[in-house]
């Protein structure tokens, strides 16, 4: 289908934009606000929130615990996307997210606040952090007798499958779920099949990945585009013995074919893999509110999947 008419409509706040005028400049920030304003209102669902941190190989890891009014049935460890050097757990994808999940799925929902690729930050610094995360909720923090789940968005369902695949590798407390929201996985990244491709021409080049941008993420997040360790880029790794994956994926999203070659790499590795194509939806929908329909469908495949 064409890209959602909601956001259609407001395609032409974005005409000329980048992300360094909207840091610089209060109108092009506006207008940028204006973009993603969604058609209702958020409404908090009934949850708790704790801020705390946990231990980690690199110091404390800051999380954040989203706990359902009745006792979890499960739990799920969430990481935010931003290109590995952006986010944190106060944007929509992590916040808005772990609410939601946890109020769909009665389950506890900790978000981590791993350490961004900047100032010298490199792999395999997030994936330790998440890593840590991981270990402190199975074995610490609030066990719950339901299933554990695992899953990120962007770049940290990179991460999360990259934590997924270390707890294998480690013979450690593994997921019985992993989900993942638009991953990007590979590099280099898959090319768009010619109808997607055609459709997304014209979209503004702020919705867009061009190859510099993508190049720019993994130098930056490994420290270069060459002998990348398969930990880092995870589409590469070995994938048999993961647990059952679901993966949401944006139809109008440069970023697209790496999860659609991964859902393939899955069955070919006999993983169980559901996914869920968000029609209309560009690249880092679940950074809008389940007002629009696509992100409210995306969130109850999600919480489906955790078994909610």
């Amino acid at each position: 289908m064409p890209l959602d008419p909601f956001l259609a409509e407001k395609l032409h706040l974005l005409e000329g934009l980048s992300w360094e005028d909207a840091q610089n400049d209060p109108e092009a920030m506006a207008r940028l606000t204006e973009y993603f304003r969604d058609p209702g209102e958020w409404r908090m669902p009934d949850v708790s929130i704790e801020d705390r941190t946990v231990p980690g190989p690199h110091g404390a890891v800051p999380v954040r615990l989203y706990t359902p009014r009745d006792e979890p049935r499960r739990a799920l460890l969430w990481l935010h996307g931003g290109g590995f050097m952006g986010g944190d757990t106060d944007m929509p994808e992590a916040h808005v997210v772990s609410a939601e999940l946890a109020a769909r799925a009665q389950a506890l929902v900790v978000s981590v606040d791993y350490r961004l690729a900047v100032d010298g930050v490199r792999h395999p610094i997030p994936v330790d952090d998440a890593h840590a995360a991981w270990l402190w909720l199975v074995r610490e923090g609030r066990p719950v007798s339901g299933p554990m789940a695992l899953g990120g968005a962007s770049a940290g369902a990179a991460l999360a499958l990259s934590t997924a695949i270390r707890l294998r590798d480690q013979d450690e407390p593994r997921p019985d779920t992993l989900l993942l929201a638009y991953p990007f996985v590979h590099f280099p990244t898959p090319a768009l099949d010619d109808d997607t491709a055609a459709g997304m021409r014209d979209l503004p080049a702020l919705l867009r990945f061009t190859t510099a941008g993508i190049e720019h993420m993994v130098r930056n997040y490994v420290g270069r585009l060459t002998d990348l360790p398969p930990a880092a880029m995870p589409g590469a790794a070995k994938l048999e013995g993961l647990p059952t994956t679901g993966i949401v994926l944006s139809e109008y999203d440069d970023l697209r074919p790496s999860g659609d070659l991964l859902a393939r790499q899955l069955e070919e590795s006999e993983v169980p893999v559901r996914t869920y194509l968000s029609a209309g939806m560009p690249h880092g929908h679940l950074n809008r509110s389940p007002a629009l329909k696509e992100v409210d469908r995306s969130l109850d495949f999600f919480s489906a999947m955790l078994g909610g």
